[in-house]
């Protein structure tokens, strides 16, 4: 109900972009040569757009991805003024100005390690193997892979090492070998790419062009690092991979 409630509450700039789930919601903007004015006029249509239809905003906080950022000018919504953050947590997922992932991959490790506790004292009940896998698969592993297709790609080798050790921790507990951090980004990043492959109306299919033979994609050209390690250049590769007779 809440979702069409909030139906109406739309982005008309084709360089900003509304998010919503739930009631969670982001406004993202593409600035070029420093013009902000229509990042700020969605800005002020939102808290209109509240305050006619009985909302209030509140936690409002600003992150600048641009690389060379100018000192910010001050913004105010709700008259009260908007706090320039240098990281926040998206659906979960900690995102920082620099777009790196050890925050949020340290965050995800706690997270796994505490529920590693759990693991050893169903060890110690003599549970049944196949239990401690559906545990480990329901309870584990979901931590390991929450965005895992956003970052796994640009994340460190010290860091996805962190996350591997916590699997094999787990493996020592359970007496069996599990899906290592790499084949749980490949197998969840190739079901997310056939399926946005498979959709018409997403607006990422069209980055999915076959080549003339058909048996592999086109590769998407990319500038920088930051763009070489996204999901659809990763998936693109991960794809063509797959369907490599040496694959």
């Amino acid at each position: 109900l809440f979702s069409l409630y909030t139906n109406s509450c739309s982005s008309s700039h084709q360089s900003v972009k509304l998010l919503k789930f739930a009631d969670d919601t982001t406004l993202i903007g593409l600035i070029s040569g420093g013009d902000e004015s229509a990042y700020r006029w969605e800005s002020d249509h939102l808290v209109s757009w509240c305050s006619q239809n009985n909302l209030e905003l509140n936690a409002l906080k600003v992150v600048d991805f641009r690389r060379n950022r100018a000192p910010p000018s001050p913004i105010t919504l709700c008259d009260s003024p908007v706090t320039i953050v240098d990281s926040f947590r998206f659906l979960g997922s900690i995102i920082t100005q620099d777009l790196k992932w050890e925050l949020n991959i340290s965050s995800i490790t706690k997270k796994a390690q505490q529920r590693l506790f759990f693991l050893r004292q169903l060890k110690k009940l003599n549970l049944p193997k196949t239990m401690m896998v559906h545990f480990y698969t329901a309870i584990m592993e979901s931590i390991l892979c929450s965005s895992i297709t956003v970052w796994y790609a640009a994340a460190t080798a010290k860091d996805k090492g962190r996350l591997q050790r916590v699997i094999r921790s787990a493996e020592r507990v359970i007496g069996c070998n599990l899906p290592s951090l790499e084949d749980l980004f490949a197998s969840r990043s190739l079901k997310r790419a056939k399926k946005i492959a498979a959709d018409p109306s997403h607006p990422g299919q069209k980055l999915f062009v076959p080549l003339p033979s058909g048996r592999r994609l086109r590769s998407i050209r990319t500038t920088t690092s930051r763009h070489t390690n996204s999901f659809f250049p990763s998936a693109v590769g991960l794809i063509n991979r797959a369907r490599s007779p040496t694959a």
